[in-house]
């Protein structure tokens, strides 16, 4: 009986797989995607191919500034007040600690005398409103002037004002 030799297979050695950082695996999804999407348009140039096209010949261009005022959105008086002395303090700022600065900003009280015109009925049911809005979340403000500079940049009495605004809208006023 002869004897048989079982020879071994050679091994390599064994590695474990490569791990990937979060760049290279970015990087290969997106050129699987960027191929797919080239495959896709040629694809649909290939079947759209037979589609007349008729070339747009005007063209309409906007400027990119607005040029409209925008209309009031409230039906009451007082409601537009207040949104137009909210309109204001964003474009013109805010400030605290005077009615108006050189610059042009405005606190709560000078928005709203601005935007009521002279009107002094308008100006004190204005603030009234806005008044009771901050009481509804500040129970301890005793005037406008005092809660308007009790703040430190004007995020927080604009948003009163635009609150007040809604109020006086669902009150009617």
């Amino acid at each position: 009986m002869p004897t048989t030799h079982i020879q071994s297979i050679p091994t390599l050695p064994t590695r474990a797989p490569a791990v990937l950082s979060l760049e290279a695996r970015l990087a290969a999804v997106e050129a699987a995607m960027t191929v797919a999407l080239d495959e896709a348009a040629v694809a649909y140039e290939v079947r759209t191919a037979h589609i007349p096209t008729t070339p747009v010949a005007d063209v309409v261009t906007l400027p990119l500034t607005p040029t409209l005022t925008p209309t009031n959105p409230y039906a009451s008086p007082v409601a537009n007040l207040l949104q137009r002395a909210q309109q204001r303090l964003l474009a013109d700022g805010w400030c605290a600690g005077s009615q108006i600065r050189e610059d042009g900003a405005r606190c709560l009280y000078g928005a709203i005398r601005a935007e009521a015109a002279g009107d002094r009925s308008l100006e004190a049911r204005g603030l009234e409103v806005l008044m009771d809005a901050i009481r509804s979340q500040f129970s301890d403000a005793d005037s406008v002037p005092t809660f308007n500079d009790s703040w430190a940049n004007g995020r927080v009495p604009m948003q009163m004002l635009g609150q007040a605004a809604a109020l006086a809208d669902s009150c009617g006023q």
